[in-house]
């Protein structure tokens, strides 16, 4: 028997203010239909109106999240070297959200002021390469396929750091009541959030390295294809987050079942209380 009955992607976004159009959610159910989009209760999400959405699920729920659940941590033992910080993810969320009063769980004023030193926002910083450290799956993932992501990396347009550092705030609200892998070991019920990486669902639905995102429905309906999926319904904007959650959410259909996904070889005890891993790298 299957352990999820339902399935979600949640296309993220560390942006400022209350309401982000960067935002997009998709659900699907066990079987083959396609992935539908949830519709935001305004006129785009809000992180804490996700937040609602899902605390207000009473299912099996597998949903997933693109953005860095935790910070590096193995690397130098410490999530910012020389600053009194807590020494396990659950905790340092618990500071982050602490510390933060961005609006909508935001966190930029943790990279832009509280924490600035350790964050590269430009030339003016000095030398990039000084600034960048990757999480253990991320090195993996980093060899493997695509260049990874860091979150102390602030420049750019996916804002990968502002948008990890409010999802955090976010891990944090949700704790008690979702069970957060690999920081929470798999329960035999309810639901589970995992961080995701959109380009791996997207090379699993085929999609050519160098062409990750896909505008279009003729392409977004081969994509659902090579998951398994029956073609989408017409949607009114083909945006990147749109899809990337379309695809994702019918990826984490066809993976749920992976065993290996679940037990990647290098996850160990400390790493998954630290640094997380992202779900899909083995």
């Amino acid at each position: 028997m299957q352990r999820f009955t339902r399935f979600a992607c949640v296309d993220w976004s560390g942006a400022k203010g209350s309401r982000h159009p960067g935002i997009a959610l998709a659900v699907c159910d066990t079987g083959n239909e396609a992935p539908r989009l949830i519709p935001p209760p305004d006129r785009a999400w809000s992180r804490q109106g996700v937040a609602d959405w899902l605390l207000a699920q009473n299912d099996h729920l597998l949903i997933g999240f693109d953005f860095s659940f935790a910070p590096p941590f193995m690397e130098r033992g410490s999530y910012l070297p020389g600053d009194d910080v807590p020494t396990s993810a659950k905790a340092f969320w618990a500071h982050v959200d602490h510390v933060c009063d961005d609006a909508d769980l935001g966190a930029a004023s943790f990279l832009e002021q509280l924490h600035r030193r350790h964050f590269y926002f430009g030339a003016a910083d000095g030398t990039k390469s000084d600034y960048l450290f990757w999480r253990q799956c991320e090195l993996l993932n980093k060899n493997s396929s695509d260049k990874a992501s860091t979150v102390y990396d602030a420049i750019g347009a996916s804002q990968v750091a502002k948008a990890s550092f409010a999802g955090m705030r976010f891990l944090h609200q949700l704790r008690d009541a979702v069970a957060i892998w690999p920081f929470d070991p798999l329960p035999a019920r309810g639901k589970v959030a995992v961080e995701i990486y959109t380009t791996i669902a997207a090379r699993a639905a085929g999609v050519a390295k160098g062409r990750s995102k896909i505008r279009d429905a003729i392409g977004l309906d081969l994509a659902l294809q090579a998951l398994g999926s029956k073609p989408h319904k017409p949607l009114n904007r083909y945006t990147d987050h749109a899809t990337d959650a379309l695809i994702t959410a019918a990826w984490l259909r066809k993976s749920a079942e992976n065993r290996q996904f679940w037990a990647p070889k290098a996850l160990n005890i400390e790493i998954a209380a630290t640094e997380g891993w992202t779900f899909g790298v083995i």
